[in-house]
């Protein structure tokens, strides 16, 4: 057992991370945005970790202070939310396909500054020896997991409460909506600033988990890897993301296992270790044909109150009856 968690506690500990960046991108969708600037303040909260981090916290040599990497973490998620503020301002008065692509401008953005602000983030080479709160790359667990849950469990809230519904509302039919008297630019913004905050919160754990931080992290690559994490998994439930990310981040280190079996051709091999990306696209496209709304959807969830569990749901529209 001790040498399955050496092999894979960064595997599984980066499961729990992308499952979080997977609701960051969640959120903005839950109100009918399909924003993609999630790897963007990913970037961001990486490199304040990575800055302070290296910086300003000046710690003595050996297990970096905990309480350290805590504040670490609440100052990237406020950066990020404040950031998401203005850029939600701005970016959501576009809708669509026109979102999409301003958003991704957005990424694009940080990722030319992060080469640019040779002083601040050391260009290309990026941030290095980044202090570890943790003995093992494993140990990251200890944090990820019960964020994780409690991340789930507030999202999994939010969809029950006021701001939830206003949210799915301008998703259905902003029209709709706004006739109710739902502010979308309000909601929109909201929304777009949650799943900014959550993105830098992971961004600032992950840049302590890799112990190096520069412009490689956070690019366009996963904000289609993030998309296939939600549509994979399912577009409406909190419970969908999460599981796409589960599922794909340990896709590649299955197929690199697949690779190994004695037998199989050398192009296959090759196509099993280095087309992660173009798998991903084919579940993509199958997952929208079949499962428009991903794996998993709401009704799995539902039973029905009045019907003890595993009773038989009844037919929705039987056939009438032969007249007598």
């Amino acid at each position: 057992m001790t040498d399955f968690f050496r092999t894979y506690g960064f595997l599984i500990v980066s499961m729990t991370l992308q499952a979080i960046l997977a609701l960051s991108l969640y959120l903005p969708m839950m109100a009918g945005q399909l924003s993609l600037a999630s790897p963007g303040f990913y970037a961001l909260g990486g490199y304040t970790a990575a800055i302070l981090s290296t910086r300003v916290f000046q710690s003595s040599p050996g297990v970096y202070p905990f309480p350290y990497l805590l504040l670490e973490i609440g100052l990237a998620v406020v950066i990020c939310c404040a950031i998401g503020i203005v850029v939600g301002f701005i970016a959501l008065r576009l809708r669509g396909i026109y979102l999409a692509l301003a958003t991704i401008a957005f990424t694009e953005i940080i990722s030319v500054l992060a080469v640019q602000l040779v002083d601040l983030t050391s260009g290309a080479p990026g941030i290095d020896s980044i202090p570890q709160p943790f003995s093992s790359q494993f140990a990251y667990i200890l944090l990820t997991l019960p964020l994780l849950i409690i991340i789930v469990f507030m999202v999994f809230r939010i969809e029950r409460i006021r701001i939830g519904r206003a949210f799915t509302a301008l998703r259905e039919d902003e029209l709709a909506a706004a006739s109710l008297g739902i502010n979308p630019m309000y909601n929109k913004v909201l929304a777009f600033t949650l799943g900014a905050g959550l993105a830098g919160l992971a961004g600032a754990i992950s840049a302590h988990l890799f112990n190096t931080w520069n412009p490689n992290y956070g690019t366009f690559d996963d904000s289609i890897l993030q998309l296939a994490y939600v549509l994979v998994g399912g577009s409406v439930t909190v419970f969908g993301p999460v599981a796409g990310a589960l599922i794909l981040t340990a896709l590649p280190e299955a197929l690199r296992a697949a690779a190994g079996i004695p037998g199989l051709p050398v192009w296959l091999a090759g196509f099993l270790r280095d087309g992660r990306l173009i798998i991903f696209g084919v579940l993509i496209a199958a997952g929208t044909l079949f499962f428009p709304q991903g794996l998993l959807r709401p009704e799995y969830f539902r039973r029905r109150k009045d019907q003890p569990p595993g009773a038989p749901q009844p037919v929705s529209n039987p056939l009438p009856e032969a007249p007598k």
